[in-house]
């Protein structure tokens, strides 16, 4: 083998270690829920400063949007997806359209399906009927709906879940899904079983580790501090995102619900970083 084609090779597998493990890891901004109103400039530089430049958020705490907008670009930071709730995406769905168009995002994320004290078929078939029709229209305008399950919809339904009723009702060209790890664990699911059972469903991903020993359940509840930093905790992190990679997750964000997500986030960042 010649001089030149052992550094050609070399070249090859350095970019394709670069490309495997360059993964972008953004944040969810509710994370920072009692840091940013107090301080919003101050805040992301911080966020800055942990090497974070992909967000999800939905609001501008205050700012005027435009002004808004200007510091994310001063920061190298975008908005990559936005909230919409549940009943106005229902009865403006163009509302989301707008408000994804104002940061320039490319997914709309619902998280909360309303229900009284039981979540059940009627109001799946309804979450199914809005999504569809939503979706659509986002489509459209370039835009992609996630649904993000937060556990309740894991009750057992004829020969699956009520999330496999909804998974398999929704129509993947206008709805699509965004896993909270911990929010399928908790419920007593296993998100890597989930990825592999709908491979090209889950395009978002929150990343969220669960303190040893929680009890679950399948109330969509659960204490915010038993968020811990990501690989500390039960969820298995490293294998989900061997499986996520491969199951078409597009892109992920830490959100750290805790007292202590300013000293966890960077950790969490650190742990990633270090898988292999």
């Amino acid at each position: 083998m010649t001089f030149f084609q052992k550094i050609i090779i070399t070249v090859v597998f350095a970019m394709a270690f670069s490309r495997l493990f360059a993964q972008e890891i953004g944040v969810q901004l509710y994370s920072f829920r009692n840091q940013i109103p107090k301080d919003v400039p101050g805040t992301f530089e911080k966020i800055s400063k942990m090497g974070i430049r992909e967000l999800e958020g939905g609001g501008t705490y205050g700012l005027p949007a435009p002004e808004f907008r200007e510091l994310l670009k001063k920061h190298g930071m975008k908005m990559v997806s936005v909230g919409a709730d549940f009943n106005q995406l229902a009865d403006n769905p163009q509302a989301s359209v707008d408000l994804a168009k104002t940061f320039d995002a490319k997914y709309v994320v619902v998280f909360w399906i309303p229900h009284d004290k039981q979540f059940g078929i009627q109001e799946v078939k309804r979450a199914v009927e809005v999504f569809n029709t939503a979706g659509k229209l986002l489509q459209e305008n370039g835009i992609s709906l996630c649904y993000h399950p937060h556990g309740y919809e894991f009750t057992p339904y004829e020969q699956g879940t009520l999330f496999d009723y909804l998974a398999t009702n929704t129509d993947p060209r206008y709805v699509n899904f965004e896993m909270d790890v911990f929010w399928v664990k908790h419920p007593g699911q296993d998100p890597v079983a989930l990825l592999k059972k709908y491979p090209g469903r889950f395009l978002l991903m929150h990343l969220k580790d669960r303190k040893h020993g929680t009890e679950g359940n399948q109330k969509g509840q659960a204490d915010v501090e038993s968020n811990v930093v990501l690989g500390t905790g039960d969820v298995g992190i490293a294998a989900v995102m061997k499986a996520a990679k491969k199951a078409g997750v597009k892109h992920y964000f830490i959100e750290d619900e805790s007292s202590r997500s300013m000293e966890q986030v960077p950790q969490s960042l650190a742990f990633l970083r270090s898988l292999r």
